[in-house]
């Protein structure tokens, strides 16, 4: 059985080597929806794949990360990226072009390692990532699978090569969310409640 969880955030960015010269040579922003499919074959002690409760803390914040922020590709100009890093309080650094197609790569490796370091305490069983969808706009999204984002051919997506704005990790539920996160250290999810 699959679920779908929904977020939104406002983000800007450039993608450099497009086709369209006005997303290539301009910042511009979107409205992004995000959708997270996950994935089980078996139910919780609530008779649920996952509480959508469970999703309200990391992976919100790894996502609402990228609200009002700007995307950089570590590969752009070094005078842009001094330049949005100096006048952006958010902004994220990131391995990869910010097109669609790279954002939902980039968010199935954030989200697919926040989900697997986790340890399950309400009769969870075998519950994965199915996919992540990205909509850039009302008409165009992109849709990664796990062979998405480990194929080389698109580019490697490393913990390590991502960086988040001081603002944006001093506004996270979890200190030291991201750094956890690289270092594979596992985290329990909160027991359930009585009632």
């Amino acid at each position: 059985m699959l679920i779908r969880k929904r977020f939104r955030f406002e983000n800007a960015h450039r993608v450099r080597g497009c086709s369209t010269r006005r997303c290539a040579h301009s910042i511009h922003g979107h409205s992004y929806k995000i959708e997270l499919l996950l994935e089980a074959h078996a139910f919780d002690n609530g008779q649920m794949v996952y509480d959508f409760g469970l999703l309200k803390n990391n992976v919100h914040d790894l996502i609402d990360a990228f609200d009002h922020a700007v995307s950089l590709w570590s590969g752009d100009d070094p005078d842009y990226l001094a330049a949005m890093r100096k006048y952006s309080e958010r902004w994220v650094l990131i391995p990869v072009s910010p097109s669609a197609e790279q954002f939902s790569r980039l968010f199935f490796r954030l989200l697919n390692t926040t989900l697997s370091l986790t340890d399950m305490v309400n009769g969870e069983v075998g519950v994965e990532l199915h996919s992540v969808i990205v909509h850039e706009t009302e008409a165009g999204y992109a849709q990664c699978f796990q062979e998405d984002a480990d194929n080389p051919r698109m580019g490697t997506i490393d913990l390590n090569d991502i960086e988040f704005s001081p603002a944006i990790i001093a506004n996270w539920s979890e200190p030291g969310l991201f750094e956890r996160l690289k270092r594979d250290e596992r985290r329990t999810n909160p027991k359930p409640s009585d009632g």
